[in-house]
Formats: structure tokens, sequence, C-alpha cells
């Protein structure tokens, strides 16, 4: 068994800046070591990104956290997820949310994601591989989405997908810095949006964000 102290290091830092209990409450509940590679587990609970398959990230928890209390999300709420990646944050969501459809590029880790959501039991999550259109259109409008990966801008098909008053949580910026950005949709179909912290996030690849060509020319 897997000693529980450094999770509980973690939570204990996380409390710190976090006030929503249920976000904290979540991110224990969760096992993080099962989302990163073996030969990452004893990182586990270190308040780091770990890198993943495919050339991906599991985010570093504090941003996590943060960008989950950011969505104030409500018990009855639907969410959706934009970059799937290990399944971590959809497993938090769902602990969250009512329902939760999270959308994934990457062939490999929507199916390593999905199987693993589903032996963790969260059957309130959804995973779905991405199409041309930013997001999951089909299932809006929802209350509140988050973008795991860096956009140039807030992405309008995003706030289209959200109802009025939803919130975006979002990594906006160039190729190699960001700021997490919140934005909430206003009764006009636009948005309001506060700046939370400065962050680094893989780049959004496709519609909303940049080329493969860019992405590769950043990380050369």
């Amino acid at each position: 068994m897997q000693n529980q102290s450094p999770k509980r290091d973690l939570i204990r830092k996380l409390a710190g800046e976090i006030s929503d209990r249920r976000v904290l409450d979540a991110m224990s509940a969760v096992p993080r070591e099962r989302f990163v590679p073996p030969a990452a587990r004893r990182f586990a609970y270190d308040d780091s990104a770990l890198p993943i398959e495919a050339g991906q990230t599991i985010s570093q928890p504090t941003i996590v956290a943060m960008t989950l209390e950011a969505m104030e999300i409500g018990r009855f709420d639907r969410v959706l997820e934009v970059g799937t990646g290990s399944g971590y944050q959809a497993a938090l969501l769902g602990e969250l949310a009512r329902e939760v459809v999270t959308v994934e590029r990457v062939p490999s880790l929507a199916r390593s994601a999905k199987a693993l959501l589903a032996e963790l039991g969260c059957d309130n999550v959804r995973v779905e591989l991405a199409g041309e259109r930013l997001g999951w259109a089909e299932g809006a409008p929802y209350d509140a989405a988050t973008v795991a990966a860096a956009a140039p801008r807030v992405p309008p098909a995003l706030i289209e997908q959200l109802k009025e008053g939803g919130r975006l949580i979002v990594p906006v910026g160039d190729l190699r810095e960001q700021t997490l950005i919140k934005a909430v949709r206003t009764p006009d179909g636009g948005f309001s949006a506060v700046s939370l912290t400065p962050c680094r996030f893989v780049p959004l690849i496709g519609d909303g964000g940049w080329s493969e060509a860019e992405a590769a020319e950043a990380r050369a």
C-alpha cells in the first residue's frame, strides 16, 4: 500500500490557497498516482507537472485545484473538459459535477483515459475523441468548461457552448507563457474575463489554437 503522507502533505499545502472544501475533498479522493507513468509514481504527489505519453503532461496540482475552484462547479452541473490527457482532471470533475464530457484529440490518450476512468468507477464521465470543431457542441450548453492546453485567445467556440453565466477556465498567451483566464458568458453572448495566475501549458492544436507546425517550431 502506498504511503499516504505525500498526499496528505500536498492537500495541506493546497488548503493554504484553496478555500473550496469540495475541491480539496475531490483531490483527496482521486488517486493521482494511477494517472502517471509507473516510473513517475513516486512523484505523483509533488506539486509539479509530470510528463505522460504523446508529449503531453499531467498538470501541476495547484493549477488543477485553482481551475476547479474557479469553475464554481455545483453538484448538478454539466461540465466540459477540452484535453483529457491522462484523465486525472476528468476524474476530479466527476467528483464535483453531475455529468462530465471530456474531449481528447490523441486517440491513444482517449482510449487509456476511458479505460482507467471506467476502472475507477467514474461513471458520470464520458470520453469523446475530438472532431474538427473545438469542444463538444453536441452536449451543449454546459455550466462550466475548462481547457487543458494553451490558446492564443479565449476561444469563441467554447463561449458559445456555455449557458448564460457559464464559466470557462483557459490558459491564454503565446506558445511559451500564458495566463490562466476565467471567462464568464454574458447575456449578450459575449464574455467578461479576469486573470487568475501565470501558467505554462502544452499548446492547443487545431480549431481555436495553433497548427502542428507552429507547435513543433515552439518545441524546437
